[in-house]
């Protein structure tokens, strides 16, 4: 059971050099990416903690709060995104430092625009495999082992629909992001599907019975009016 990406990759860039955020800004929208800007280690905080990036590439030297301290904050508040730092230091005890505050990669200035790309590239492959491997997933009191096609509420069994789980296996697969209905159509029924909206809202109203503590106020599976459906759990675990 696998999620489709529903959206463009999304990359933070954080740099204060115009000329070179500007540059990475359009390598990546050429590309095809979805690319979001930071000029400072407040703003970028500030933004990964928001919403959701596939990935980051920020640069250690900023105006404020400098890039390793950006990195273990985000680290702390559990923001799991990977995170490219690009720096013009090249003494191994900074690259050391850089990854030892959570970093998963480590740029050098000046460097090859393709090969940063590629990097970018290794990172999200990588954690695309990590999501595919998340076959038990728990949040509240909730456990879903897709393996066994099992839904466990307070480690009671739960009666849940095949369909029911290629759904909420969408939104765990893409949790934080806000999806519509048409876009939870094509990854949970397939491309098409001659499914409606009233379906989709019908499915998601089951679910909610099942996996929330008050279905009239839901906690995980948000409604975002006009827009469609999200779900949101700070305490996920995956196993």
């Amino acid at each position: 059971m696998t999620s489709l990406d529903l959206r463009p990759r999304h990359v933070l860039i954080v740099e204060d050099e115009q000329a070179l955020a500007l540059g990475l800004s359009d390598l990546f929208s050429s590309a095809g990416y979805a690319v979001s800007t930071a000029v400072t280690g407040e703003q970028a905080t500030t933004l990964c903690t928001g919403q959701r990036f596939d990935i980051v590439v920020l640069d250690v030297l900023l105006p404020g709060r400098n890039g390793f301290d950006v990195c273990a904050e985000l680290r702390k508040a559990r923001v799991t995104t990977p995170i490219i730092m690009v720096t013009a230091r090249t003494q191994d005890a900074e690259k050391e430092l850089g990854l030892d505050s959570g970093a998963d990669d480590y740029v050098t200035k000046p460097f090859s625009m393709r090969e940063l790309r590629a990097r970018v590239r290794a990172q999200l492959r990588r954690a695309s495999r990590d999501r595919q491997a998340e076959r038990v997933i728990r949040f509240g009191d909730c456990e879903i082992d897709f393996d066994r096609a099992e839904l466990r509420r307070s480690g009671r069994l739960v009666d849940v629909t095949a369909q029911e789980l290629r759904l909420l296996n969408v939104f765990l697969q893409n949790r934080g992001r806000v999806l519509s209905r048409d876009q939870l159509i094509t990854a949970a029924w397939g491309p098409g599907m001659a499914i409606t909206d009233r379906a989709v809202d019908t499915h998601v109203f089951n679910l909610r019975r099942k996996i929330e503590p008050e279905p009239s106020e839901p906690r995980f599976l948000l409604g975002v009016r006009g827009l469609g459906y999200r779900f949101e759990d700070e305490d996920l675990i995956n196993a």
